[in-house]
């Protein structure tokens, strides 16, 4: 029988192992690939101390989880608590797919985000993911930008190194 709950101190290292798990999968990593112990120490110091929830699923050991991250921004008209949220690290191991864990863990973080007074959920769904979501209410938005900030440092770097620009500036040198 599967259980879920709130992670707590005692599943932190089940939580941090499906959250590597997780990352593997969904960057086409190695099953031995070794992260950092900076990166495993600051994802296990913000399950324990971040503005978020965190529900882990058991089933004699932790499977499945899903996290959701709490974000206050200046209120807009449409978003005028300011609160907002971030579904992130959903996750649920391959021999419990498709038995509505992952859908069941979204719904019960989107109903406290609700008590919370939070106003939009935002989520990044792989391809595999996206049914999920959308079978939970989310549609894809096409009103926002982002910036990725390590890949823009890169590219720029990429293009000092092509033009023999010195300075990390916008200057068009091609």
């Amino acid at each position: 029988m599967i259980r879920i709950y709130n992670a707590a101190e005692k599943n932190m290292d089940e939580l941090v192992s499906l959250r590597l798990e997780m990352l593997r999968e969904v960057n086409g990593l190695a099953e031995d690939y070794s992260f950092s112990e900076k990166f495993i120490a600051d994802s296990r110091a913000y399950f324990e101390n971040g503005d978020q929830t965190t529900l882990i699923a058991v089933d004699g050991e932790a499977v499945a989880c899903a996290s959701i991250c709490y974000v206050n921004v200046m209120p807009t008209f449409e978003h005028q608590t300011g609160k907002r949220a971030y579904i992130v690290n959903v996750y649920t191991k391959k021999d419990f797919r498709k038995q509505g864990i992952a859908s069941t863990l979204v719904y019960m973080l989107t109903e406290q985000a609700k008590e919370k007074g939070v106003t939009e959920i935002t989520v990044d769904a792989t391809k595999e993911g996206e049914g999920l979501y959308y079978k939970s209410g989310f549609l894809k938005n096409e009103q926002a930008m982002t910036m990725n900030i390590p890949r823009l440092l890169r590219l720029n770097i990429e293009k000092a190194e092509r033009t023999g620009c010195k300075t990390q500036c916008c200057c068009d040198h091609e």
